[in-house]
């Protein structure tokens, strides 16, 4: 297995190349600093910090604050707790008022595993494709991360980053390039189209190797930019399948999933779909990654038995 590297301390390192290379960056943390991995840049630059405390409230007012003064302002705090604490200020002092403020979501998804649902942030992209003026990545390997990031620090407006809470293997070549909106083609297969973002293209991935095993050609799609995204290049690529299954460690309400269905329902499109996730009206089970996936079942086993269904009606 390759090198697998904490996307919190590829966003530690793209902050402090930023830096380096004269950005006016200043990063706003709610007692969030371990989570955030953000002790290499607090050495470097220990007066560009702004820690408010346990008040998420609180970090995303002063990251407007700062932005409106000039500043390019990234807040950096767990998933769940930006998400749902700072929903209001997120919605209206953020995005109404397109401020140049990132937002990270870290531990995203059920990252934190037994700490359970107070802990688990799998509603984000949900609550986030309600909201207007933010674009929202969900980078599913180390090399799309340090691109994303790159952008997100460039592009002048509000930002969403979900950051899986596990250490991530490279899925890309030295000749990848992020752009934004572009819909990422891992592997090309007829059979079944196996949809992800984040953490769980990696499940598509061992998935689509398992299927292959057993005669089933299986394309493995990674969306890591839910806005913008290219929905007439992701549904040219999805028509190349006869089948479509989206894994995500998401609700399969308002993410992947659902961006899926609305492309192939709105273009009349009636390829068959599978949404793989967390259930209708659940919460994610309080266990370890390996368990909670296998439980829901889409982890890389589950996706096979699916793709198997579908296709063979085993």
């Amino acid at each position: 297995m390759s090198h697998s590297e904490h996307l919190a301390s590829v966003m530690v390192e793209q902050f402090i190349k930023a830096v380096d290379n004269g950005m006016d960056l200043v990063p706003v943390l709610a007692d969030s600093t371990s989570t955030a991995k953000i002790g290499p840049f607090i050495a470097r630059f220990p007066d560009r910090i702004v820690n408010v405390g346990i008040a998420e409230q609180a970090m995303v007012g002063t990251a407007v604050g700062l932005s409106i003064g000039g500043k390019v302002a990234v807040t950096c705090n767990a998933a769940p707790f930006l998400i749902s604490r700072a929903n209001e200020q997120v919605k209206i002092d953020v995005c109404y008022n397109n401020c140049n403020v990132k937002l990270f979501g870290l531990n995203a998804g059920a990252s934190y595993g037994p700490l359970a649902s107070t802990h688990h942030s799998i509603d984000d992209i949900a609550v986030l494709r309600g909201f207007g003026n933010i674009q929202i990545f969900a980078p599913s390997s180390p090399e799309e991360c340090r691109q994303i990031i790159d952008y997100a620090l460039s592009y002048v407006g509000p930002v969403y980053i979900r950051l899986d809470g596990k250490a991530l293997p490279a899925l890309h070549g030295a000749d990848y390039r992020f752009v934004p909106g572009q819909i990422d083609m891992l592997r090309h297969g007829g059979d079944v189209a196996l949809v992800a973002m984040g953490s769980t293209v990696h499940e598509a991935v061992d998935a689509a190797q398992q299927l292959a095993e057993q005669g089933v050609s299986a394309a493995v799609i990674n969306v890591s930019s839910i806005r913008p995204c290219d929905t007439r290049q992701l549904l040219t690529l999805l028509r190349e399948s006869k089948q479509v299954i989206t894994l995500e460690e998401h609700n399969i309400n308002g993410g992947v999933g659902s961006l899926v269905a609305e492309v192939l329902a709105e273009a009349g499109c009636a390829i068959p779909l599978v949404r793989l996730g967390i259930g209708d009206g659940e919460y994610a089970i309080a266990a370890d990654r390996a368990s909670m996936r296998a439980h829901h079942g889409f982890d890389a086993a589950g996706v096979v038995r699916t793709a198997l269904r579908v296709c063979r009606g085993v």
